[in-house]
């Protein structure tokens, strides 16, 4: 089930592993597992993951990152399928997450010996390049009436829905905030009137969705599996400049 219109539909490169999270998710709809429960998976692949890092086994570590990609999009694949979409999943999910992505780039720090500020650095950059891609993409679903579980701005604990716990989507918005508000006024200043602006063209949404985890993930494994381990930080350090470049390409289109 996509979250756009036809027409608007983009190869989105981060999204790779759509395929079989849907094969994923369709194999779970009559089953008791919850999208929850999936996206403790993917924490858990990730974990596995960052051990292999550590280990050596970077053929293993990419593996599992990938697999970490897949999972990430099977838990809102059941959550659409059993039409139970939840803010605890969202939150969670996002939450999640960045945890993992902090980890990913210590342990990075870790089997290098690149500077751990430039490792701070890169982790900055690394989810700024996300917020970018995440912010587009909620506009757009939002624009063209797709999913809007997802808030363009995210302000406000939202209301409980279904059987999901108040409180559990009170703690874990909480987090989200604590987590991502400064990635997002920052995304947000420097593209205030992306709302208001004409719909992203599909050709621009492909070229951020290199921002996207997925994508940066599946990056990340190439490089260790190429033996580029040292290359990562720096990488993720200067693509950054593609943000200032995606918003004046989206200002003029």
């Amino acid at each position: 089930m996509s979250k756009l219109p036809q027409a608007h539909q983009f190869l989105d490169l981060s999204d790779y592993g759509r395929p079989i999270a849907r094969l994923i998710a369709g194999s779970l709809k009559n089953t008791s597992v919850t999208p929850v429960q999936v996206t403790i998976w993917f924490v858990i692949s990730g974990l596995i993951s960052i051990i292999f890092m550590l280990e050596g086994s970077y053929w293993l570590a990419g593996f599992f990152l990938v697999l970490k990609s897949i999972l990430d999009a099977a838990d809102g694949e059941l959550a659409r399928i059993k039409e139970t979409p939840s803010y605890t999943g969202r939150y969670l999910d996002s939450v999640s997450d960045i945890i993992l992505n902090f980890i990913i780039f210590m342990v990075i720090w870790y089997i290098t010996e690149i500077s751990i500020w430039w490792a701070f650095l890169a982790f900055f950059c690394y989810q700024l390049q996300g917020t970018l891609y995440n912010y587009y993409y909620v506009i757009l679903r939002s624009k063209l009436n797709g999913d809007t579980t997802s808030r363009i701005i995210e302000e406000g604990t939202p209301t409980a829905l279904g059987t999901e716990s108040q409180k559990a989507v009170n703690v874990l918005f909480t987090l989200y905030t604590l987590c991502y508000t400064v990635y997002d006024k920052i995304i947000y200043q420097l593209d205030r009137n992306a709302a208001e602006g004409k719909i992203i063209p599909n050709w621009l949404m492909t070229a951020v969705s290199t921002f996207g985890l997925g994508f940066q993930l599946l990056l990340i494994s190439a490089f260790l599996i190429l033996g580029w381990k040292a290359f990562i930080i720096p990488f993720f350090i200067g693509y950054s400049v593609m943000v200032f470049i995606f918003i004046g390409l989206r200002n003029i289109v």
